[in-house]
């Protein structure tokens, strides 16, 4: 029996997380000490060591913002991955700019379900085939759906849209290399952990699939899933931890023997730091503070945002200064859109730019307060019946109270019950507009059939700066207009 070991080193979701945080008495994450474990395990290992990384590189810090991702592209090639695939937040700059940090990637990027319309040519490489110590490995990417409402904007960009297509999406990838010795077959994912099982569940075990490296919705995990002979994993969030898959590869049969698995804590107790990564990330570091560390205001206390499926402080602040600055009835703000868990009391330009990232348009559109019932009735079975992540925060006039099964028990706008026929101005994320039918059930066609779709603010982040400099900011709490009998982290 020939029995190769293969060490596979993972990340997912690391949203810019470039900087160290105080833990205790521990110094934890940030790219130095992960460059530096992995570096550290490319060279303790006799045996092949590979990194990947499933999506969401971009966002989440005032330097990729400051160099629209570029930075980023660079700071990962330090870490040289063998594999990348797209997360939805790698198109935040667009399309065009993605294509053009491909070209400052030294790395391959792999995406199987993006293709221009005309030809039918992918986008980027749908696979990639490594070959290292004779050990023969085929990386497949896939990225989730929230990416195909971007691409609506983008009428000659097209893709697959459901798990059942990416399956037979993958089938076929797998079959046009039967001829092939493909040793381990890793799918790079981006479509959230619920989803990467109803994937495995649909490959036949016949194709060889191996393991799928999944992104997005940020699950830590205690030990992979494994779901019809294929092993899933992912690591959260951030660069706080890194998993690693010590395999056990059977050349003969094409599949993996025996692996051990762990999620490896980046932190100061066995991490080195690298220095050459320090050094670029103190150079990106000085000029951002130079241009952005001016301070802005002074909270009345500080303020959180504790999770995306709750009613918090700073969804209440920001959903009441969108809905005071665009003069609308109502602002849903997406809760993932609000990148950090609390804003502390001395608030900087670059604090309200990293906790609030998305310098997006503002679309405003109108309503019945019967459709918008339904709006909400929708938006809630989707989150306790579906498991959709999409949450989303509303100012203080609109007040809702939800059963322990996602249905309305009561609805009220300034105090008063909903009128069914008269019409209410709404107003929500460039982005999150593009998505509205899944989240709300309505369509783009019926809202233009309302009348008034329009932009009206072309950045919602300058929205928010301008009124924290020029206004003063209130105490802001919690104060019921999200009632939820049954938390959403408990459906």
């Amino acid at each position: 029996m020939d029995l190769r070991r293969l060490v596979l080193l993972h990340s997912n979701d690391m949203h810019g997380d470039f900087f160290a945080k105080e833990t205790h008495d521990k110094m934890v994450g940030g790219m130095s000490r992960l460059s530096g474990y992995i570096h550290k395990v490319r060279d303790e290992e006799a045996d092949p060591v590979l990194y990947v990384i499933s999506g969401d590189m971009l966002q989440g810090s005032i330097i990729d913002q400051e160099y629209r991702g570029i930075s980023t592209i660079l700071i990962m090639n330090m870490l040289e991955p063998d594999g990348v695939t797209l997360g939805n937040h790698e198109t935040d700059y667009g399309f065009s700019h993605l294509m053009f940090l491909e070209r400052c990637a030294n790395f391959p990027i792999v995406n199987a379900n993006l293709y221009i319309k005309p030809t039918g040519a992918n986008l980027f490489k749908p696979y990639y085939i490594l070959e290292v110590d004779g050990i023969r490995i085929l990386f497949i990417g896939i990225v989730t759906e929230e990416v195909i409402a971007k691409s609506k904007s983008e009428p000659l960009i097209g893709t697959f849209i459901s798990v059942e297509d990416a399956a037979e999406e993958v089938e076929y990838i797998c079959n046009s290399y039967k001829d092939v010795d493909i040793d381990l077959t890793v799918l790079l994912t981006h479509i959230g952990f619920e989803q990467d099982k109803q994937l495995a569940a649909l490959l036949p075990a016949e194709i060889g699939v191996d393991l799928i490296i999944g992104g997005h919705s940020h699950t830590m995990l205690d030990q992979p899933e494994r779901l019809n002979d294929i092993l899933i994993a992912q690591v959260g969030t951030g660069t706080e931890f890194i998993g690693r898959f010590d395999l056990i590869i059977n050349m003969d049969t094409n599949s993996v023997h025996d692996y051990s698995w762990e999620a490896v804590p980046i932190d100061d107790s066995h991490c080195p730091t690298d220095p050459v990564m320090d050094e670029l990330l103190s150079r990106y570091q000085e000029e951002v503070d130079g241009k952005y560390n001016t301070v802005i205001c002074r909270l009345p206390h500080e303020m959180e945002h504790g999770s995306r499926f709750r009613e918090t402080e700073l969804g209440n602040l920001f959903s009441d200064i969108l809905r005071y600055q665009l003069g609308v009835d109502l602002v849903f703000v997406a809760s993932g859109s609000i990148r950090k868990s609390r804003l502390s009391r001395l608030v900087t330009r670059s604090d309200l730019m990293e906790l609030y990232p998305f310098d997006e348009a503002m679309v405003s559109f109108s309503v019945t307060g019967q459709r918008l019932e339904e709006m909400l009735n929708h938006l809630m079975r989707t989150l306790y019946r579906e498991g959709s992540r999409e949450f989303y925060q509303w100012n203080a006039e609109l007040r809702v109270q939800v059963d322990d099964e996602g249905r309305l028990e009561a609805i009220s706008f300034k105090g008063e019950p909903l009128d069914p026929e008269a019409d209410y101005r709404l107003a929500m994320q460039d982005y999150h507009y593009g998505i509205i039918a899944d989240t709300f059930g309505i369509t783009h066609e019926e809202l233009a059939d309302q009348g008034r779709v329009r932009v009206v603010s072309t950045s919602a982040q300058d929205n928010v700066i301008e009124y924290f400099r020029t206004k003063k900011i209130s105490r802001v709490r919690r104060d019921g207009r999200i009632g939820l009998s049954l938390p959403l982290e408990e459906r």
